[in-house]
C-alpha cells in the first residue's frame, strides 16, 4: 500500500499553507551532490535528526504546497505524478495516493484555481496531468497553470529526448487545453502571493513569496535542495543548469532572509519542512521549532 504522510500546516497572516507529500525518505548524497560526502555532512550536527540520518544519508521530500489566499487555492509544484515513464526507478510508473491525500487535506482537484510551477523539471510538473483513457489530461480542470515565460521558452526548445517526453506528458497537454498562462518572474498571483526570480537551477527558476499582515514566508523551489546548502551554499546540485548562478542565488537568498522573521518553506525539505535562516558560528543554518 502507498504510504500516507501527515499534512503539515502553517498560517502566515491571512494566508494558509499546507504541505502534501508524495514521497519522503533517505537517499545517498551522491544522488544530488557529486562532491558532498557523508563525512562532510556529519560535521554539521544541526542537520540531525530531521534532515540527515545517523549514517550520513540525506532525508529528502517531494511534496506540493497548497496556498490559500484571497479566495484563491494555489498548488505550488506538482511532484512526479502517476503512470509516467521516468528514468529514476522510484519515479517510474508510480501508483501513489497523492490526489487522495490532497483531497483529505481539504483540497479537491476541482477547487484549485492556480497551479504554479517554480520551474519545469520532472519532479515539479508531474501531477499537472493525469492519465485518462490513454490520454494525458489536466489534473486540475478549473485552474490556470502559471509557467514562467523564460522557463517555458527554454524547455520548449530542448532537444534531449527524455526532457522532451516530460514536456509532452506534463506541460504540453496544459497548453493544448488552453489552461497555461506564461508569466514574468515578478508576477503577482494575489496581493499576498507573488513570484521572486531565483535563477541558476534553471534559466527561469522562481521562488514564491507570501506576505500578509506583517508576516512573511518564502517557498524555495530548487534554489536549494537540502538544508545542508544553508551551511554550504557553494555545494551545487548535479541538476543545476548554471552552477555558478545557482551559488550566487543561494548566497543572496540566505543574506536576504537572515532576518529571523521570514519562514522558509523548503520544496524538498523533509519534515518539519520549514524554519528560519540563522547565522551561527560563521555559517548559516535553518532553525526549526
Amino acid at each position: 500500500m502507498p504510504t500516507t504522510f501527515p499534512v503539515l500546516r502553517w498560517q502566515i497572516g491571512d494566508v494558509r499553507v499546507a504541505r502534501v507529500v508524495e514521497f519522503e525518505g533517505p537517499t545517498t548524497p551522491k544522488f544530488l551532490f557529486e562532491d558532498l560526502t557523508k563525512e562532510k555532512l556529519l560535521q554539521h550536527a544541526w542537520l540531525r535528526p530531521h534532515f540527515l540520518t545517523g549514517d550520513g544519508k540525506l532525508i529528502m521530500s517531494i511534496h506540493a504546497f497548497v496556498v490559500e489566499s484571497r479566495g484563491s487555492t494555489i498548488v505550488v509544484d506538482t511532484c512526479v505524478g502517476n503512470d509516467k515513464v521516468r528514468q529514476a526507478p522510484n519515479w517510474h510508473l508510480q501508483k501513489n495516493r497523492f490526489l487522495e491525500d490532497l483531497a483529505e487535506a481539504g483540497c479537491s482537484r476541482e477547487r484549485v484555481t492556480h497551479v504554479l510551477c517554480t520551474h519545469l523539471h520532472v519532479d515539479h510538473v508531474g501531477w499537472n496531468t493525469m492519465l485518462k483513457n490513454g490520454r494525458w489530461l489536466p489534473t486540475f480542470p478549473n485552474a490556470r497553470y502559471l509557467f514562467g515565460r523564460r522557463e517555458y521558452e527554454y524547455w520548449s526548445q530542448v532537444q534531449d529526448d527524455y526532457d522532451r517526453s516530460i514536456q509532452a506528458d506534463s506541460v504540453r497537454p496544459i497548453v493544448d487545453a488552453g489552461l497555461a498562462e506564461l508569466v514574468e518572474t515578478g508576477h503577482k498571483v494575489t496581493p499576498e502571493v507573488f513570484l521572486e526570480p531565483t535563477p541558476g537551477h534553471t534559466p527561469g527558476h522562481v521562488s514564491v513569496r507570501i506576505s500578509s499582515k506583517g508576516q512573511d514566508a518564502v517557498i524555495t523551489g530548487d534554489l536549494m535542495h537540502h538544508p545542508a546548502q544553508c551551511s554550504m551554499p557553494e555545494v551545487a546540485s548535479r541538476f543545476d543548469y548554471d552552477p555558478d548562478a545557482a551559488r550566487r542565488t543561494r548566497r543572496e537568498f540566505l543574506a536576504r532572509y537572515d532576518d529571523g522573521r521570514t519562514l522558509v518553506l523548503g520544496t524538498h525539505f523533509a519534515a518539519p519542512a520549514a524554519g528560519r535562516v540563522a547565522l551561527e558560528g560563521g555559517s548559516y543554518r535553518l532553525r526549526v521549532g
